[in-house]
């Protein structure tokens, strides 16, 4: 399966964390003629792991992974690698009569140098939103806890509790957002990354998909409504957000539906775990600011407002401005907002100070402690997948069995009766 430099990139990756609007985007692009995009393939984290399997493969774990190591040092791991997948695209967009296929699997966060390696040239479409929202859905829609139970003010500490208290399919979520966040924040500046951020896609959708359409190669005049109709095609599938197939239209409610489904504490939490400088980076102040307005008492975010921080990062380290372009791959994204702080003076400078000194550095180590106990809980949550997908396989052999053993009697008693 071949480029055609003419017509643009056969392969697009769709980038974004769970409950971030993947979906719902992914729909809206596939409406396009020459477009397919499948619920959520997982084929480029299926290919980085191969060779690394479950300890309990009864052909013996080490041996299993020196062996495929040995016989693949001596070969392009990567170009073999690229040849398996680009059989595998191309086979689905064969069958769906398309020109172009989108890979929409949101933890490809964990593998963004991969994709790289396999598709240098490959487009890649980077969904944002703001991270309260994420946290909302991951709580209404999976029963994600935000707030540590034992503790009445939410803290770094108290954080580090809630991580080790919680079950791993549950820790994997948070590790999506504490973890895949910052990684998919530094991938805005890759050459090729078109990004859309999900407040702005759905206040003006027809603009976004059509800017988005136009630098995948293809006409945007061919693009179709821009509805959530025709999604019957995720029944048959075990991924991908079902709430596409309750609409007909994209819904603006969404984007602040955040403010009534989490409390105070609890945005403090996701506050803690993300970091007020990255929220404001991706162009979140003013819902920092919707924040400290319903604040009960003083807290880390509140001095940092105080001290002037957001001043110098909302200049320094917002989003770049769309490029007057059109004909280059370029973000396309929410204006942040204005900066209305005034200037630091002596007395917040001081503060300044005393947060970068004993208090930040214990924070530190805390937020490190936190990340690894993440890390882990994300490693040990594929793990319980894999040992459930072996029992689900073993389960059905022992059913098979059975079966064929009732068909052995029945006919060796009806030979009997003979």
């Amino acid at each position: 399966m071949s480029q055609d430099a003419n017509r643009g990139a056969t392969v697009c990756f769709l980038l974004g964390l769970p409950r971030s609007g993947t979906t719902l985007l992914a729909h809206l692009l596939q409406q396009h003629p020459e477009i397919t995009a499948p619920p959520e393939p997982w084929l480029m984290l299926a290919l980085e792991a191969f060779g690394r399997v479950d300890h309990r493969h009864p052909a013996g774990t080490s041996l299993i992974e020196t062996a495929t190591s040995e016989f693949l040092g001596r070969i392009d791991r990567a170009a073999v690698s690229r040849a398996f997948a680009d059989a595998a695209y191309g086979a689905y967009l064969s069958s769906a009569g398309k020109r172009i296929i989108v890979d929409k699997t949101p933890r490809y966060w964990m593998v963004l140098d991969y994709l790289d390696l396999l598709y240098p040239e490959a487009p890649h479409i980077l969904l944002m939103r703001n991270p309260y929202a994420i946290a909302a859905s991951l709580k209404s829609t999976w029963g994600v806890p935000l707030q540590a139970k034992s503790s009445r003010s939410v803290s770094l500490s108290s954080l580090a509790d809630l991580m080790l208290r919680l079950p791993d399919v549950i820790a994997s979520s948070l590790a999506d957002l504490v973890l895949g966040l910052p990684k998919l924040a530094a991938h805005r500046d890759r050459r090729q990354t078109m990004v859309v951020q999900y407040e702005r896609l759905a206040a003006c959708p027809e603009e976004e998909i059509q800017r988005l359409i136009a630098g995948l190669g293809c006409d945007p005049k061919d693009t179709a409504a821009t509805s959530t109709a025709r999604a019957d095609y995720l029944h048959s599938s075990s991924f991908g957000d079902r709430k596409i197939l309750e609409r007909r239209t994209v819904d603006e409610k969404s984007v602040d539906a955040w403010q009534v489904q989490l409390s105070v504490e609890e945005m403090q939490t996701i506050t803690d775990l993300i970091g007020v400088e990255l929220m404001i980076q991706l162009g979140y102040e003013a819902e920092l600011r919707w924040l400290i307005k319903g604040a009960r008492s003083p807290s880390y975010i509140v001095r940092y407002f105080e001290c002037g921080g957001i001043c110098a990062l909302s200049k320094e380290r917002a989003w770049s401005s769309i490029s007057a372009n059109p004909g280059k791959l370029t973000p396309g994204i929410r204006r942040p907002i204005e900066n209305s702080c005034s200037t630091p003076n002596a007395s917040t400078g001081h503060d300044a100070q005393h947060l970068s000194g004993t208090d930040f550095d214990q924070n530190q180590e805390l937020t490190s402690s936190m990340e690894a106990q993440l890390r882990m809980a994300l490693l040990a949550s594929e793990s319980d997948r894999g040992a459930l997908q072996e029992a689900v396989r073993h389960r059905d052999a022992v059913i098979e069995a059975l079966r064929g053993e009732i068909v052995r009697l029945k006919e060796g008693s009806n030979n009997h009766e003979r």
